[in-house]
């Protein structure tokens, strides 16, 4: 088993910055890919980033591609989501999870991964 607990959320004028932090408590944490997942008003919960356990391989949504940054400090059990150059259509709930089955990348189909954080809310304003 693995709790995770996201926070860092809050409202940011379009432009702005954000960053999100995923506590990790558990099973061995740097030993699986973690990923990062958003769900807006009416739409279901999508990809945004995924992290590998070790390597620092990372994969993004092409929505965010080039604005968000994830990362993870392992000695801590603690995974980031720098959020940057903030749009309204980046409003939604944020959440981490992972599926503790692979090291090197989560699915991008939430409803494979069985671990997830109670989420943390940005609210991004024009």
């Amino acid at each position: 088993q693995v709790q995770l607990a996201e926070s860092g959320g809050g409202s940011v004028a379009a432009g702005g910055s954000l960053r999100l932090s995923c506590a990790a408590s558990g099973r061995t944490f740097s030993t699986y890919a973690m990923g990062w997942f958003r769900r807006a008003p009416g739409k279901e919960r999508e990809f945004v980033a995924s992290i590998s356990g070790s390597t620092g391989y990372t994969v993004y949504a092409d929505s965010v591609k080039g604005r968000f940054s994830v990362t993870r400090d392992n000695a801590k059990n603690l995974v980031y989501l720098q959020m940057s150059s903030l749009k309204p259509e980046d409003t939604a709930v944020y959440y981490c999870g992972s599926d503790l089955k692979s090291g090197w990348v989560v699915s991008r189909r939430a409803a494979e991964l069985d671990y997830w954080g109670q989420g943390t809310q940005v609210t991004v304003s024009s």
